[in-house]
């Protein structure tokens, strides 16, 4: 016994034997850490994949969704590798899920998510306008989104009276084009759509002057757009001005007095400003944002972001738009939408 301690401790001495066995020891162990590696980036995961190409704005069911295995080490961070997080979501604006994609976390938002670019966009103090068109009075879907616009009316039919052409209203940005389902001309999809109406702003006053000319179809009044700066052909007509146009509308309609109007509304969100740059804009929700109420913000038109606090503080470096919303259960919404300056101004939405 005493023989073989010895030739332990005379072996265990020996440097280079030590020497070879710490190599094996550690090749081996490099061994087992890259085998664990290359199993686990191998190792096949389910993940949910489309089973058709659906479009924007689409609500995902849940035959939309299959489960498939793919390799771990394929999937980046960003792929929603459960079904219960996707059906029932919406697929995102401007995003197309080709038919066997995995889904991603910025091509999947809820409902509430869903924004409508056109009317966060509308300056305040402005009334959305749904200006109705078709292919040939949008110059073959020729008007897109961005672009100025004049809108011309045309009285008469050339047979009982004499036709009458002239701008009514000029400079109007197009906020939207959609078609007859409501759904953005100009999405990222590959379906064609056909427009059959433009988003505008306007102030009251030019929306009420619109919408009266807009009723008056038995008297040979047309509306139709024009790209701002254009030249309208106005052979065999007579040319008018715009008050002559408005007057024409006038004394063919009948104004009611309008309502007395109040700005006391107790679930309205209030906005105030520090002013300066960069200005810190404190946005003031009711109580119950934590589940009474639905309390949402957009900033400069984009993502609808949702809040569960009475406060929400927002940096603004440059001029913006803010639009602050509160939506009871039955629907009704509370909104506010401002224009951010930059200035010592404070806006608390008055």
């Amino acid at each position: 016994m005493d023989n073989l301690t010895a030739s332990a401790k005379k072996f265990f001495k020996n440097k280079n034997v030590v020497t070879i066995i710490g190599v094996v020891v550690i090749l081996i162990l490099l061994y087992i850490g890259y085998s664990t590696q290359i199993n686990n980036a191998v190792e096949p995961v389910q993940v949910p994949v489309a089973t058709q190409t659906i479009q924007p704005r689409t609500e995902i069911t849940d035959d939309m969704v299959q489960l498939v295995d793919m390799p771990n080490i394929s999937l980046s961070d960003n792929v929603i590798r459960s079904k219960a997080q996707i059906v029932g979501q919406y697929s995102n604006v401007n995003s197309v899920i080709p038919e066997g994609s995995m889904f991603y976390t910025d091509t999947v938002i809820s409902q509430e998510e869903l924004p409508d670019a056109a009317f966060t966009k509308v300056k305040s103090g402005e009334v959305v306008y749904n200006f109705p068109v078709n292919m040939e009075s949008t110059y073959g879907n020729s008007i897109f989104p961005g672009n100025m616009i004049d809108i011309y009316m045309k009285v008469g039919n050339g047979t009982d009276e004499k036709i009458m052409i002239g701008k009514l209203i000029e400079n109007i940005e197009v906020l939207a084009v959609k078609d007859s389902s409501g759904r953005a001309v100009f999405e990222n999809t590959s379906e064609q759509r056909t427009p059959a109406m433009l988003i505008f702003g306007l102030k009251s006053n030019l929306y009420t002057i619109l919408k009266k000319a807009s009723y008056m179809d038995s008297l040979g009044v047309e509306l139709y757009p024009v790209p701002h700066g254009g030249q309208v052909d106005t052979e065999g007509a007579t040319a008018v001005s715009t008050q002559q146009l408005v007057d024409y509308i006038d004394a063919h309609s009948v104004s009611l007095p309008e309502e007395e109007t109040t700005t006391d509304d107790a679930l309205r969100p209030t906005v105030k400003e520090t002013g300066g740059n960069p200005n810190t804009v404190t946005i003031t929700f009711p109580d119950g944002c934590d589940g009474t109420y639905t309390c949402t913000y957009v900033k400069d038109g984009g993502r609808s972001q949702t809040v569960t606090k009475r406060t929400q503080e927002l940096v603004y470096t440059g001029e913006g738009t803010l639009t602050a919303t509160v939506q009871e259960d039955d629907g009704t919404a509370h909104s506010i939408t401002i224009d951010i300056p930059m200035n010592n101004s404070t806006n608390t939405g008055q």
